[in-house]
């Protein structure tokens, strides 16, 4: 559901355009590849288009004096900046919808089975723009029903971008975003503003907590999670990086507990610890039968 992507069109060189040398463009690279997992090899006109307006409202005319800025700046505010100019989140509500089919029919009746103190701990990382953990919890409202009061399966979703969190939290769609939600959800959980758009219900709303996380960064999460979604973010990380991302996600998931990427996405079933399931979906062993 989350993706942390690049935009498919770079922009076009435009007149007067502030371009990057070589050795700021390596640097530059290197810097958000080693700090947050994204590789940018490929997409230095973006970075040029995407970036020049911002130096030239600040008064600069090389990429080296924004870079000089942005790695001393301690507070985060500057890279907060730099990944929210450069990364495109584009996600949808029921995206891979077999995903939760599966949530709905395999992993909620095994949890449900296995939990006896109603307590379910679920993580969306990279979350986006707030659908994934919404579709997350609707399903889950869904499949407990009536005896839905009874559990604690608030989701933290994540994610590195503030600007997407902010509409998370807000939880406001185009009708358009909305399109594959069944009716009869449609209706039960969202509520339709007056200029056309969605809000979803205050109900689902308290089912999510947004927290602004790096993936590259150690975790350092009090328990382990039951379900972890992280799908469609891996797709610009490099194999050592990505390998490392799936290590650290088995050792924050709990025994039995399910790990959900993208179809697009690939894990070396020859070197993870998570037992693959099917395509997209793995789980951990070790849990109850």
């Amino acid at each position: 559901m989350a993706d942390l992507s690049m935009s498919k069109a770079a922009p076009k060189k435009a007149v007067g355009l502030i371009t990057l040398t070589d050795q700021e463009f390596n640097s530059l690279v290197s810097f958000v590849k080693t700090k947050y997992g994204i590789n940018l090899e490929k997409k230095r006109v973006l970075i040029e288009g995407r970036l020049s307006n911002m130096l030239r409202e600040r008064g600069l005319t090389t990429f080296r004096q924004y870079m000089d800025i942005l790695f001393k700046d301690t507070s985060g505010a500057e890279v907060t900046t730099l990944l929210n100019r450069i990364t495109t989140n584009h996600s949808f509500f029921m995206r891979e919808k077999e995903h939760f089919d599966f949530l709905q029919k395999t992993v909620l009746p095994y949890l449900e089975r296995t939990h006896p103190g109603h307590d379910l701990r679920i993580w969306s990382a990279g979350c986006s723009a707030g659908q994934e953990p919404y579709t997350m919890a609707m399903a889950i409202d869904e499949y407990f029903g009536p005896n839905k009061s009874k559990w604690d399966t608030t989701i933290l979703a994540t994610d590195i971008s503030m600007n997407v969190l902010e509409k998370a939290q807000r939880a406001i769609y185009e009708a358009d975003n909305i399109k594959d939600i069944p009716e009869k959800w449609r209706s039960k959980y969202f509520k339709r503003l007056a200029n056309g758009s969605y809000q979803v219900c205050d109900k689902i709303r308290k089912e999510v907590v947004f927290r602004p996380l790096n993936l590259m960064e150690p975790f350092s999460f009090r328990k382990p999670f039951d379900l972890i979604f992280c799908r469609n973010v891996m797709i610009y990380f490099d194999g050592p990086t990505k390998e490392k991302l799936i290590d650290k996600y088995y050792n924050v998931t709990s025994k039995g507990g399910y790990l959900f990427i993208g179809h697009s996405e690939v894990i070396n079933r020859d070197t993870t610890k998570y037992i693959y399931l099917q395509p997209a979906i793995y789980q951990k062993g070790g849990g109850p039968a």
